[in-house]
């Protein structure tokens, strides 16, 4: 009898014993979840014939040719999810150079395929082209039968982004829900995200992706707590029906030879997309122990009912608020309180006599306010700018510094002159600071410290949260920037023995430290977009996050028109709390439709 066999015959514990072998050093966080074991006496393989390679688990059946995906099953409901399609049109494996250009491991390239069986439950695909090499391995995982597929390539020239392993044949009429600005179900042909291509964490959100069909479906999603960067790429400039899952490497890739290192897990299941995104929920909770988080968070957020996001400040608009809902039950976002102008002078948080009479008469009513700081934004005319000046981001590609100012009434990029970049205060420079360097989470939490206690605050609203992402200085003290934004707002929500911490943005690692986020819709940050109706009803994040961070609305919020009305409408329909944007008391006392249905929903009328 094999020994795997033999261990699994034998019982007890030590029948999850083969699981830590047969389970990749790469696939961060496989420890066994909480109702994540759906099988576990049954014995998965992986097996070569005719040049093929044939998995069998527990809830699946599928078969790869040339490194594709030909094949995937239901095995109890018998379900068939990729269509036949032409192998030689399609890449299973590639190399992302910098421009999107792409090196494809086919034919074309002379391009040549090798198997190997490592073991019953392992294949090994070696790829051999005139441009690069790579190997992708095949293996499973007995306790939930998934199929587990973990992609690397290399090339003698230096520029590699990311390796990319190809899904092609998707069935047509089939939905992805996906992770994208809070939640989508959309055709993977939909022109908003045909031959798209989705950076974690920025814009995809979570490391999932759920293909439904009426009856069940399949997912793919990876146990990754490393913070390692990927990309999920919807559908191709010839093809819609593929999906391209990609590894990327750390920069700076100027010299840099080769990507992968990540394992991507398939399965099936039965149901609508809930089924899967709770499992992926369970994983997610057990891989950072969000349990933690969750005993830890203030009882009244959950009793938040309304968000008045970008309050203009002016004391009338409270009263006005107070006639309409429980001011205990309000979530203000005031922006305009400091004595320097928005967006001006960061990292400084100096209250002017404005700001400070208003936060304390919201304390005063009862409202829960947050004043609005950043992040990881700040003004190069500020004095801490020649301290950590090397630490700005760099964009991973053409190294430019990243950031914004505000021009003519258009924004556009940080000047790369250095005196253009500390003499233009009244432009609205901001340079983005790696949050992995210590000093900067030091010197932030300082300066937002100093207004906290000056103004007595529970709730502090930091900005830009969102916006981390691979650059060319990825690494700074070993951290990536999205590690280092979790450690950064982890940091301010310590602050006077601990506030409570909003954000702008939400994704699977912001929010483990946020209690509400500021989400944006798809693609429609300060308008909508053509075709944005389409983008509602999936309440993903919601259902993924919702434990831990609460939903508020970010803008075009006032109701004055139909496309602001549909705005409102889609961030319920994600999950969000009702949020206003209004500039006036008598948009509170007199409200158009829209606002006053905020309210209703808000009072539970």
């Amino acid at each position: 009898m094999k020994r795997r066999n033999f261990i699994r015959k034998s019982g007890g514990i030590l029948a999850f014993t083969p699981l830590a072998s047969s389970i990749s050093h790469m696939d961060a966080g496989s420890k066994p979840v909480k109702g994540s074991v759906i099988a576990d006496n049954y014995i998965s393989t992986v097996s070569i014939r005719d040049n093929g390679i044939y998995i069998d688990t527990a809830t699946l059946s599928a078969t790869i040719s040339g490194g594709l995906l030909t094949s995937l099953k239901n095995k109890k409901s018998g379900e068939e999810y990729i269509n036949e399609f032409n192998t030689a049109d399609h890449a299973a494996l590639q190399l992302i150079y910098p421009g999107n250009e792409i090196v494809e491991f086919n034919e074309k390239n002379f391009t040549r395929i090798r198997l190997h069986q490592v073991s019953d439950q392992r294949v090994e695909i070696f790829f051999n082209c005139w441009h690069g090499d790579g190997v992708v391995s095949i293996y499973t995982d007995d306790m939930t039968g998934d199929l587990l597929v973990e992609p690397s390539a290399f090339s003698s020239r230096p520029g590699v982004i990311a390796c990319r392993w190809n899904i092609p044949g998707i069935r047509p009429e089939l939905d992805l829900v996906a992770p994208f600005f809070q939640g989508i179900k959309l055709k993977l042909d939909d022109k908003l995200i045909s031959n798209t291509r989705w950076p974690w964490p920025f814009y995809w959100e979570a490391g999932l992706a759920i293909i439904q069909s009426p009856a069940g479906g399949f997912c793919i999603y990876t146990r990754d707590n490393k913070y390692r960067y990927k990309a999920l790429k919807v559908g191709s400039a010839n093809y819609p029906f593929v999906l391209g899952l990609d590894s990327e490497a750390y920069g700076p890739i100027d010299n840099n030879l080769a990507a992968g290192g990540l394992c991507w897990r398939i399965n099936v299941f039965e149901g609508d997309w809930h089924v899967p995104a709770r499992k992926y929920r369970e994983w997610l909770w057990a891989a950072y122990e969000l349990e933690k988080a969750e005993a830890n968070r203030r009882s009244w957020i959950n009793n938040i009912r309304l968000a008045l996001s970008w309050c203009p400040g002016d004391p009338a608009i409270l009263d006005a608020l107070s006639k309409k809902i429980s001011p205990s039950k309000v979530l203000i976002h005031y922006p305009d309180w400091r004595t320097d102008k928005y967006d001006q002078n960061y990292p400084d948080y100096n209250p002017s006599e404005k700001g400070r009479a208003f936060i304390k008469k919201c304390q005063q009513d009862g409202f829960h306010v947050m004043p609005h700081f950043n992040a990881n934004d700040m003004d190069p005319s500020n004095p801490v700018y020649n301290l950590i000046r090397d630490f700005q981001y760099r964009d991973l590609e053409t190294k430019q510094i990243k950031g914004w100012s505000w021009i003519e009434g258009r924004s556009i990029g940080v000047p790369e002159s250095n005196f253009s970049r500390m003499y233009n205060r009244e432009n609205n420079v901001m340079v983005k600071v790696h949050p992995g360097l210590s000093m900067w989470r030091s010197i932030l939490g300082e300066n937002i410290h100093k207004a906290v206690v000056e103004l007595r605050l529970d709730t502090i609203f930091i900005d830009v949260t969102l916006v981390t992402l691979n650059l060319y200085n990825s690494l700074i003290e070993s951290t990536s920037s999205t590690e280092g934004m979790k450690l950064l707002i982890e940091h301010m929500g310590s602050l006077d023995n601990g506030v409570v911490v909003a954000g702008e943005g939400l994704n699977e690692i912001t929010m483990q430290g946020l209690s509400f986020a500021q989400a944006h819709l798809f693609k429609s940050w300060q308008s909508s977009i053509e075709g944005i109706e389409r983008t509602g009803g999936c309440d993903l994040n919601q259902l993924l996050f919702g434990k831990l961070c609460k939903i508020i609305g970010y803008s075009g919020l006032s109701g004055k028109n139909k496309d602001e009305e549909i705005r409102m409408k889609i961030h319920l329909e994600h999950g969000g709390i009702p949020t206003i944007v209004i500039r006036r008391p008598d948009e509170i006392s007199n409200p158009n439709p829209a606002v006053e249905k905020m309210f209703d929903i808000a009072n539970g009328i």
